[in-house]
């Protein structure tokens, strides 16, 4: 392998919003925060869960609620 050109790999906590914390390899540093991990996501949990990150729902009302009132 050529020396320099690959990326410093840290052990990294990864913490996620719903509190669940993994320790694992990782190249973005050694504290990593996410919004959702495979612990609280539906499609691994195979619970129904309203997720809303940055207020798309509302950002999508705002957009179309024009077409709406015609």
């Amino acid at each position: 392998m050529k020396e320099g050109i690959h990326p410093k790999v840290f052990k990294a906590t990864i913490r996620c919003a719903c509190g669940f914390e993994v320790e694992a390899l990782s190249t973005k540093g050694e504290k990593v925060e996410v919004e959702i991990c495979s612990n609280c996501h539906p499609f691994f949990t195979g619970k129904q869960r309203f997720v809303d990150t940055a207020g798309r729902i509302d950002r999508f009302r705002k957009k179309y609620a024009k077409l709406q009132d015609k």
